[in-house]
């Protein structure tokens, strides 16, 4: 699939919020856009079993998450939308999340809402009719004059089963022309919560959600949540490619290292909410990643990256991917001597040498 610059037909001109998603796509693509930290889940190991007492094909990956049933404990994290690249992106992953049923998050749709003559973009429903799709606006939106109103109409225009709320307060002190008035927000989710016909999770965007943080989410109503770690992308170094200034750039760089490795966010918010649904996201590559954040305590694990890199190829290389990760997970928990899901998250974890 090839990235060009030609105009899509339908849409309007380009704006600064479009500009900004392609750029967004090209810089994931083609920089190092990688946290100095790592996710943490390469300290830890999951105990061998040499006698399993299992076949392989009696393994059991099904999952239900947020009432809806998945083949497998795997979220196509949230990406992008809103400008001719990211509508084929997306609904190359649409078509493989159908394909294989498990869930698939879309990218911030606050765009669709400024400008609807991008909504196609991301208008994946028509490819994806039986998924578990996530719509997806940012939080701080909440203090810049979108509502209630605003986020019902982001779930409604997908046809989505529930709602990313996504907070990213570094980014968004990184960019010139960030959002960053963040006072006050949990009131007005709060609301949003209790006036929305679906489930609302909140996400970090790759620097982790601590579990202080997770417990005044879920007072206020937050269904699950994407504790979205650090140790993968870093958005702070994708600000810095897109710096206008070299004292931009020395200021998105500091940040590097910055944020809550994703298994320690899963840990933490396992142990301060032990019923609330758990994504675990941040730097997954693969099966064996996913395997060790349920074995932490996360019910799904979530991946942008490595779906990026497939989706521009095509749909049947997204699918290879899932296929890929599915065969990983199922391997795990073969060879930890786990049935199902509900025992791999009992499963005995140890500390890597």
């Amino acid at each position: 699939m090839a990235l060009s610059s030609d105009e899509h037909p339908k849409m309007s001109k380009v704006t600064p919020i479009t500009r900004r998603k392609k750029d967004h796509i090209l810089i994931n693509l083609k920089e190092d856009v990688s946290s100095a930290l790592t996710t943490g889940l390469e300290q830890i190991q999951l105990e061998h079993n040499a006698v399993p007492e299992l076949s392989l094909n009696q393994i059991d990956l099904s999952t239900s998450f947020l009432g809806h049933l998945l083949h497998a404990p795997l979220l196509i994290s949230s990406m992008t939308g809103g400008t001719p690249e990211a509508e084929k992106i997306n609904i190359a992953l649409a078509e493989a999340a159908q394909a294989r049923n498990v869930a698939m998050g879309l990218g911030s749709q606050r765009a669709t809402l400024e400008d609807p003559m991008i909504k196609s973009t991301y208008h994946v429903r028509a490819y994806a009719p039986g998924i578990l799709l996530f719509a997806n606006l940012g939080a701080v939106q909440l203090n810049y004059g979108f509502g209630i109103d605003d986020c019902l109409k982001v779930v409604e225009d997908v046809e989505a089963n529930a709602l990313f709320l996504h907070f990213n307060p570094l980014q968004e002190a990184l960019q010139p022309e960030g959002d960053t008035n963040f006072v006050g927000l949990l009131p007005k989710i709060e609301k949003v919560c209790r006036k929305l016909p679906v489930p609302i999770v909140a996400k970090e965007v790759g620097w982790g959600l601590s579990a202080n943080v997770a417990k005044r989410l879920v007072d206020v109503g937050i269904a699950a949540i994407d504790v979205s770690g650090a140790g993968g992308t870093s958005w702070s170094q994708v600000e810095m490619h897109r710096a206008e200034t070299e004292q931009q750039r020395k200021l998105a760089s500091t940040f590097v290292s910055w944020g809550i490795p994703t298994a320690q966010a899963i840990l933490d918010v396992r142990d301060a909410l032990p019923e609330i649904p758990i994504i675990a996201s941040g730097g997954l590559k693969s099966g064996l990643d996913i395997a060790k954040c349920i074995a932490l305590g996360a019910n799904l694990g979530g991946m942008a990256g490595p779906f990026l890199h497939s989706a521009v190829k095509s749909t049947e290389a997204v699918v290879e991917r899932i296929d890929l990760i599915i065969a990983e997970i199922r391997i795990c928990m073969f060879a930890t001597g786990c049935p199902d899901l509900q025992s791999l998250g009992k499963a005995q974890i140890l500390p890597s040498k």
